[in-house]
């Protein structure tokens, strides 16, 4: 077996770590929550991040979404649809977020949510990356 140069090795090793916090994050890359407020721009109509809203919004709080079981933001009308997903264990982690905004309706068959998806895989991991600054779901 021929041997590796150290900067071989370091490399296989950097790469070996990159991969392994990619798949312990289970979802997508990081991205930038600067460029995610302007995407959360298309959400604003309907959703907040601020803990303190007061306006009847059409969609709940997305405020600590970050490993809020579906359909658990007390004093929201959610649909059958979500609270059957709800029911069924559904928890907002970061690879359920990017798969529910690129496709809603595979995620949450019959929703609600009249937003367009969000097709660019960049432009998802920013949205997250911004949703993530308000902290995680505390109970």
């Amino acid at each position: 077996m021929p041997r590796l140069s150290r900067s071989a090795v370091a490399a296989a090793a950097a790469v070996a770590l990159a991969l392994g916090q990619a798949s312990a994050a289970g979802g997508p890359a990081a991205g930038d929550a600067a460029r995610g407020e302007r995407v959360f721009q298309r959400c604003y109509a309907c959703h907040s991040v601020d803990p303190d809203e007061t306006a009847d919004l059409q969609g709940p709080s997305l405020f600590r979404i970050l490993g809020r079981p579906a359909a658990a933001k007390s004093g929201f009308a959610y649909s059958d649809a979500m609270r059957k997903r709800a029911a069924g264990g559904l928890v907002w982690d970061t690879a359920t977020l990017d798969a529910y905004v690129a496709d809603p309706e595979s995620v949450v068959p019959g929703t609600l949510m009249s937003s367009s998806p969000v097709p660019s895989a960049e432009d998802r991991a920013d949205l997250i990356a911004y949703l993530s600054r308000s902290g995680a779901f505390q109970d």
